[in-house]
C-alpha cells in the first residue's frame, strides 16, 4: 500500500493519505477522507461552543424560567431545557423520531431531527453555585469556568482539572492559588507563567520544573531564590523582589514586556513531549505511536493519528483517527468530538458511553444509532427512531448507500457523501460562537467566504462608567466601590469600536471575589474584558501545525548568537545535524533546539 496524494474539497490545499491511514480506514470500513485533517479539526471544532452564553426561556413543561445557554434565543434549537430536567425521566427523545425518506438527502434530514429534539442549556455534573459555567464536572463557587472537572472559588478559566482559587488559568491541573498561568500543573502560588511544573512562591516562569521563590526564569530545573535566572542567597532574593511590584499595573506591564524579551534569550524545545514513544505533535505526554496528536493532558494513549486533547485517565485511548477531546479508555474514534468510554464512534459529537455509533449529537449510555440526537439508554435507533436489531442492521447498509447515490452540497458546493463529517451548515453555533475561531481564527468576512456562519454581538445596554485609563494605577489605591463599575475593554477605542477579533465584550465588572484575589496577591486590575485575556493566553500555546525545521545550535551557541552553550554537545563545534517536526513555525523568533541539545542546557 503506498502514500496517495489529494487534494482537499475544503482549502483546495494537498494532502497526502499515508499507508497507516489507509490500513485504519479498512480496519473500521470507511472511505478515505475527501478533507485534510486541519480542515476536519475545524469543522469538529464548529460544533463546540464553550464559552458563548446566552439568556433564554426554558422550553420544558412546566417550566418556563429564564436560564444560561450555550444556544442563542435566534438558534436553530427549537427547545432548549435545563440541564437537570434534560437528564430527568421526564420526556423521551423517541417521540421525535422519524421514518428514514430516500427521496431526500440524509444530511438534510439529520438537520431537521437535531432542530426539534431538545438540547441541555449547558454541560454540567454535580456542580454547586457555577451557573455561569459550561462542560463542568464538580464545579463549586466557580464563575465564568469552562471545560473543568474537580473545581473550586475560580474564574475566568478553561481547560482545567483539580484547581482551586485561580483566576484566568488555561489548561493547568492540580494547582492552587493561581493566576494568568498557561499548561502549569502540580503548583501552589504560581503567576504570570506557562509550561511549568511543580513550581510554588514565584511569577514570571516559563519551562521551569521543581523551582520555589523564583521570579522571570526561564527553562530552571529544581531552583530556588533566581530572579531572571540570576542566582541570589534567601536574603538577597527578598530583598531584589521587592523592586518588581505587580501591584501597579505600569509596572505589570513593563514587566510583561521584559520577560517575553528574556524568553527569546533562551533556546526552546523543539516539542513538549515527555515519556512517549515514537510520536510526534506537541503538548504530550504518555504516547505511543502517536502521529501529528496535541495537547494530551492526561493519562496514556497509542497508535493514534490526528488526534487533538486525548484524555486516558482512567484508561489509555487507543486506535483513533482525526479526533478531538477523546478520552477515558476509548478506541476507534474517528472524525468525532468529546466521545468519552467506549468504541466506534464515527461522524459523531458528544457520545458518552457508547459503542457502534455513526451520525448522531449528544447521546449517552447507547449502542448502535445511526443519525441520532439527544438519546439516553438505547439502541438500534435511525433518526431517534426505534428499531429491532435485525431491522436495524438491514436498513443502516440501504442509508450508507443511499448517502453515496443522492450526497449533500452545501452552498460552497463541497460534496457530503458515507465518510464525511455534518457540513458546517448543520452545526448549532455560528463559526465565532466555538473553540474553532480560538484554533482557527478568521475574521467575519473570511469565514463567510468559506461557507461559515458568523454571529453579530448582540447590543449592549449598559453605560461605561470607567475607561482602563480611569482605572487606578496600583491595586492598593482602588476601592471597593470598583465594584459597581462597568469597565471599557481596552481593545475599545472611544469611538466604541473593537480593535481585536477576538469575542471581545466591549466591557466588564470585576466581581468581589475577584477584587479580594487581587488585592491579597498585590496584582494589578486588569484592562481587558475575560474574553480578551483568554485569547491573550491562547497566544501563548503553539498553533496545531507542525513544520519540518533543523536544530538551530550552530556548535557553541544558537544561529542567531544570542544564546552561548553552556556545555559541550555531542556534536562540538560543528553545527547540530539533528532535524524534527515542530509547532515553531520558521518565521518564529524563538531559539529551537532538537532534544539532546535541549536537554544539554536545562538539565
Amino acid at each position: 500500500m503506498k502514500s496517495e496524494a489529494k487534494q482537499c474539497q475544503n482549502c483546495k490545499n494537498e494532502f497526502t493519505i499515508e499507508p497507516e491511514d489507509f490500513l485504519f480506514y479498512e480496519k473500521i470500513k470507511v472511505p478515505a477522507s475527501t478533507w485534510c485533517p486541519e480542515c476536519i479539526w475545524q469543522l469538529l471544532f464548529l460544533w463546540r461552543n464553550e464559552r458563548s452564553l446566552y439568556k433564554r426561556k426554558c422550553n420544558a413543561p412546566g417550566h418556563e424560567e429564564e436560564i444560561i445557554s450555550i444556544f442563542p434565543p435566534d438558534s436553530e434549537i427549537n427547545s432548549v431545557y435545563d440541564y437537570k430536567f434534560w437528564w430527568s425521566d421526564n420526556w423521551d427523545s423517541l417521540q421525535y423520531g422519524r421514518e428514514y425518506n430516500f427521496s431526500e438527502p440524509f444530511l438534510q434530514q439529520f438537520g431537521k431531527l437535531l432542530a426539534s429534539v431538545p438540547q441541555p442549556n449547558v454541560i454540567q455534573t454535580n456542580s454547586i453555585n457555577s451557573e455561569y459555567c459550561n462542560s463542568v464536572l464538580g464545579a463549586k463557587n466557580c464563575y465564568l469556568v469552562f471545560a473543568a472537572s474537580r473545581i473550586e472559588n475560580t474564574y475566568y478559566s478553561s481547560w482545567l482539572d483539580e484547581i482551586r482559587d485561580c483566576l484566568d488559568i488555561l489548561w493547568s491541573h492540580h494547582g492552587e492559588l493561581g493566576y494568568e498561568n498557561v499548561l502549569c500543573n502540580d503548583f501552589y502560588k504560581l503567576f504570570f507563567s506557562g509550561f511549568s511544573e511543580e513550581c510554588s512562591e514565584s511569577a514570571f516562569l516559563w519551562d521551569c520544573r521543581g523551582c520555589s521563590y523564583c521570579f522571570g526564569c526561564v527553562g530552571l530545573r529544581n531552583k530556588q531564590y533566581h530572579i531572571f535566572n540570576k542566582p541570589y542567597s534567601k536574603e538577597e532574593y527578598f530583598s531584589k523582589i521587592k523592586e518588581y511590584n505587580l501591584g501597579s499595573f505600569a509596572e505589570l506591564s513593563k514587566i510583561k514586556k521584559d520577560f517575553q524579551e528574556f524568553k527569546l534569550k533562551y533556546p526552546h524545545k523543539y516539542a513538549r513531549i515527555t515519556n512517549s514513544v515514537n510520536s510526534t505533535g506537541d503538548n504530550l505526554k504518555n504516547a505511543k505511536n502517536a502521529f501529528y496528536c496535541f495537547d494530551s493532558t492526561m493519562g496514556a494513549f497509542e497508535d493514534c493519528r490526528y488526534v487533538a486533547v486525548p484524555f486516558g485517565k482512567d484508561e489509555a485511548i487507543k486506535d483513533s483517527h482525526s479526533s478531538f477531546g477523546v478520552g477515558h479508555g476509548f478506541s476507534f474514534a474517528y472524525q468525532s468530538a468529546s466521545v468519552i468510554t467506549g468504541s466506534s464512534v464515527f461522524f459523531s459529537k458528544k457520545i458518552w458511553t457508547g459503542y457502534n455509533i455513526q451520525y448522531s449529537y449528544n447521546c449517552h449510555n447507547c449502542h448502535d444509532l445511526f443519525a441520532c440526537v439527544g438519546l439516553r439508554n438505547k439502541s438500534y435507533c435511525i433518526l431517534n427512531k426505534q428499531y429491532s436489531k435485525e431491522e436495524y442492521e438491514k436498513l443502516v447498509p440501504q442509508i450508507i448507500d443511499h448517502m453515496n447515490q443522492m450526497p449533500y452540497t452545501d452552498s460552497k458546493g463541497r460534496i457530503y457523501r458515507y465518510g464525511e463529517f455534518f457540513p458546517p451548515e448543520r452545526s448549532p453555533f455560528a463559526y465565532n460562537e466555538t473553540i474553532a475561531q480560538e484554533y482557527f481564527p478568521l475574521t467575519k468576512e473570511q469565514a463567510e467566504q468559506q461557507g461559515y456562519r458568523w454571529k453579530e454581538p448582540e447590543t449592549k445596554n449598559y453605560q461605561i462608567t470607567k475607561t482602563p485609563d480611569q482605572l487606578p494605577d496600583h491595586i492598593k489605591d482602588v476601592k471597593d466601590g470598583i465594584l459597581n463599575d462597568i469597565i471599557q475593554c481596552a481593545h475599545v477605542t472611544t469611538s466604541q469600536v473593537v480593535t481585536c477579533n477576538e469575542q471581545c465584550t466591549t466591557a466588564f465588572r470585576i466581581i468581589p471575589q475577584e477584587l479580594e484575589f487581587y488585592r491579597k496577591n498585590n496584582i494589578a486590575l486588569p484592562r481587558l474584558c475575560p474574553n480578551c485575556r483568554h485569547y491573550q493566553r491562547l497566544k501563548q500555546r503553539n498553533p496545531l501545525k507542525l513544520w519540518q525545521r533543523k536544530c538551530q545550535c550552530s556548535g557553541t551557541k544558537s544561529d542567531n548568537g544570542i544564546y552561548q552553550n553552556q556545555t559541550n554537545h555531542f556534536h562540538q563545534d560543528q553545527h547540530c545535524p539533528n532535524e524534527f517536526e515542530t509547532s515553531y513555525a520558521p518565521e518564529r523568533q524563538e531559539i529551537v533546539y532538537c532534544e539532546e541539545c535541549y536537554q544539554q542546557e536545562v538539565v
